[in-house]
């Protein structure tokens, strides 16, 4: 009798004990998972192509749009009105309402949506980042006084069109970093597009599909060291 009691409660104590473990486990697995985020490793952050599917609507428009052979745009005038390749285009014109026109109240009125403009005579490039309304932040007047000397910078050199393809027929590198120019269209479609590195595919806006950024690194120059000091120095 004693036997068939401890047999029992053997049973009874291991059936209790499967129970509590199942319960436990079944209220575990209804939890969300959570994934610690490792604070020490940085990490990389991938630049998005973001702002040309802002101006998608635009993409079929500038695919049937006639080319005005009279008014196009050149490479050699997109990278005289920077300082260098990269640098933000100064301002080649008047300013609207001053040295105080700035942002949505001036600048947005052409360069937001592009166009025609017969003051200029020129179609107007359109800024690939609207949303940046404060626009002489960065973007400078031009003077036609000149106020620097020559010194012995390296130059950096324009990126060529054409040469950048991994393979003969794929499609090209993107020379440049996309930060601020999230909107491919706005530089490589329409009117107002350089000629040289006009696309042929504008509809097609997921550029990043096909055409990936040129990560090689670059060639160390020499140590800058000036030549124009004062022979006293």
């Amino acid at each position: 009798m004693k036997k068939r009691l401890g047999i029992i409660s053997l049973f009874t104590l291991l059936f209790i004990t499967f129970i509590t473990i199942w319960n436990y486990s079944y209220k575990k697995g209804l939890e969300e998972a959570y994934i610690p985020i490792e604070t020490t490793v940085p990490s990389s952050v991938i630049p998005s192509e973001k702002g040309v599917f802002t101006r998608s609507e635009f993409a079929l428009e500038y695919l049937n749009m006639p080319v005005d052979e009279a008014h196009q745009r050149s490479l050699e005038t997109y990278y005289n009105n920077r300082a260098y390749p990269g640098a933000p285009p100064s301002i080649p014109h008047p300013l609207l309402k001053g040295e105080r026109g700035i942002g949505g109240s001036a600048c947005l009125q052409c360069h937001q949506n592009g166009g025609f403009v017969e003051q200029f005579n020129a179609y107007t490039p359109v800024t690939p980042h609207p949303e940046l309304i404060n626009c002489r932040q960065c973007h400078v007047a031009q003077k036609v006084e000149t106020l620097f000397t020559n010194v012995n910078f390296a130059k950096v050199h324009a990126p060529k069109v054409g040469i950048n393809n991994a393979l003969p027929g794929s499609p090209p590198m993107m020379p440049h970093d996309i930060q601020m120019r999230e909107n491919c269209l706005s530089c490589h479609a329409g009117p107002a597009a350089p000629k040289e590195i006009r696309v042929t595919h504008p509809e097609r806006i997921n550029c990043r599909q096909c055409h990936v950024p040129d990560t090689r690194e670059y060639v160390d120059v020499e140590i800058f060291t000036r030549t124009n000091r004062h022979q006293n120095d």
